[in-house]
């Protein structure tokens, strides 16, 4: 993922995941301007990263401050590529009666309204290609008690990522966010000393069985913040372990005596010559994600019931790549597949659910059961089946994806079977993540948005979707690519995404985040005017 130059502003720098965010982007060959409190030690962060990094002392909480930052950082770097919304002030984990107006716009003043103005200001300074990652959290998402200004002002920064991405799509800046569980950072270690906590208790409600390490969160955020995130703007990606995928009373892990070694500290890993599995391999968003783990040196298996497209495929890749020919709707075919697997490999890494039909734009009232029961044998139960058999020879450190288009999140009219059997491959990730967190194995979903593919071009044939109308509904202004979906795939399931389990990723262009009336990419040939 190594890329040219860019200038990258790190809010919050001077904190435990900020630390982390900036030597890993500094490590990606990328120029950082850390920004932090006075006093914070964010000078002195900033000279051991060395030339040309900067730091700079600026409270967020102060418009003012905000703008003479961005007024100096433009100054001796002309434009800004990244911000990242970092800095934040933790819950106060006081009781609402406890809890002053004072405290809660502070919360809101640090925690939202900064990050909007640092956008705003940030966003003046960049081109095409800039991208914004905000850090919220799953506080924002899930309550809380007594932590009512930190939960609002991390779901108002949730709400604000969707609709910057909507108004600044056509201005060719991407805006995301990450919402995190918890961290081992020296803020929770203080609510821990202060007796706030119980971190043996945290451990136990996540089913991988512990806290993420920093490093977890920056690089999922420089993940969003890279090229190969090119199609994802208004996506919230939940980095928890599986926090909330858990829903039943007890313990989502088993107590453990001490802390778990890969809460202290990033294991020894392998990133290539793994054993993958994709299902649907020969199709077009299948063989764009074969290509891309081929490319990492995985030895790759293509299944798919178009036999001689996979075989094709296989060839165009050289290697030691598997073809499989599989009904996926077949349970026994399936059985078979995995039989013939556990043979002449004896494991599995990673296991990509991607088989997967369209059904036709059908009125509900005509449409028949048997319609509905065969889309949902191949899009839905084969999921199952696959994850089913893949668990019985996977290892700690598995990985489990799941293709889900966003009709999970935004039904369409007359699409009644694939919206159902996609949302019930969302919330079979959820499950899955539950269940298998606690033995080390990952499952996630990635939610494609309108991609180009012969699908698409077999569904405008009968006119039942019209491109140009969909364009328009985008904020990107465009269908996604295959391989945009392939990069998002490989991300999650690298070591990269470690602590990514039980979660959905937006693949969409912004689709997803658009609630308004109207088309969703109008040209906006305004400028953002300065706000004093």
């Amino acid at each position: 993922m190594k890329l040219a130059a860019r200038v990258v502003i790190i809010t919050g720098a001077a904190g435990g995941i900020g630390r982390v965010l900036a030597d890993t982007f500094a490590a990606n060959g990328d120029v950082i301007v850390a920004v932090d409190l006075p006093g914070s030690g964010v000078l002195e962060l900033a000279r051991g990263l060395g030339h040309p990094h900067l730091g700079l002392e600026c409270d967020i909480s102060r418009a003012k401050d905000i703008r003479a930052l961005c007024r100096r950082i433009e100054a001796q770097f002309a434009q800004i590529s990244v911000l990242v919304n970092n800095a934040a002030v933790g819950p106060s984990v006081a009781a609402t009666v406890d809890t002053s107006i004072v405290c809660f716009r502070r919360a809101l003043a640090v925690n939202l309204i900064g990050p909007f103005v640092m956008a705003r200001e940030a966003a003046r300074r960049m081109l095409p290609g800039s991208v914004i990652v905000n850090v919220a959290s799953i506080a924002g998402v899930v309550g809380n008690p007594k932590r009512n200004a930190y939960a609002a002002s991390k779901a108002g920064l949730i709400s604000l990522t969707k609709s910057l991405a909507c108004e600044w799509a056509s201005r060719g800046i991407r805006v995301a966010a990450v919402a995190p569980g918890y961290v081992r950072t020296p803020m929770v270690a203080e609510l821990e000393r202060a007796g706030k906590v119980d971190l043996a208790t945290v451990r136990r409600r996540v089913p991988i069985g512990r806290m993420a390490r920093p490093d977890e969160i920056a690089r999922a955020v420089r993940f969003l913040a890279s090229p190969q995130a090119s199609y994802i703007t208004g996506s919230v990606l939940t980095v928890d372990g599986g926090w909330m995928s858990f829903n039943q009373p007890g313990d989502a892990h088993p107590p453990m005596d001490e802390t778990p070694q890969a809460e202290l500290s990033r294991p020894a890993e392998h990133t290539n010559g793994r054993i993958v599995l994709v299902t649907g391999g020969a199709c077009a968003i299948g063989t764009a994600i074969v290509r891309r783990f081929a490319e990492n040196g995985d030895t790759v298996v293509i299944a798919d019931s178009d036999v001689g497209a996979a075989a094709e495929l296989a060839r165009s890749l050289g290697g030691n790549h598997v073809v499989a020919r599989v009904n996926v709707a077949s349970e026994s075919q399936v059985v078979g597949l995995f039989d013939d697997l556990r043979r002449r490999f004896g494991r599995l890494e990673i296991l990509v659910n991607s088989a997967a039909v369209v059904d036709t734009s059908v009125s509900g009232i005509e449409q028949g059961p048997a319609e509905i029961e065969r889309i949902l044998d191949v899009n839905l139960t084969s999921a199952f089946t696959c994850a089913r058999e893949a668990i019985k020879m996977m290892r700690p450190a598995g990985v489990i994806l799941n293709l889900g288009p966003i009709n999970s999140f935004l039904p369409v009219a007359r699409r009644h079977a694939y919206g159902a059997c996609k949302a019930g491959i969302e919330i079979l990730t959820r499950c899955m993540a539950a269940e298998f967190g606690p033995v080390g194995i990952r499952t996630a979903t990635v939610a494609p948005g309108y991609i180009d593919t012969t699908d698409t071009d077999y569904l405008t044939k009968p006119g039942s979707i019209d491109p140009k109308a969909i364009s328009r509904r985008i904020p990107m202004g465009r269908m996604g690519r295959p391989e945009e979906i392939a990069h998002a795939v490989f991300f999650l399931a690298s070591p990269d995404a470690s602590y990514v389990n039980g979660s959905s990723l937006c693949v969409d262009g912004g689709s997803t985040s658009f609630g308004d009336v109207g088309f969703a990419n109008e040209p906006d040939h305004e400028s953002i005017e300065a706000v004093e």
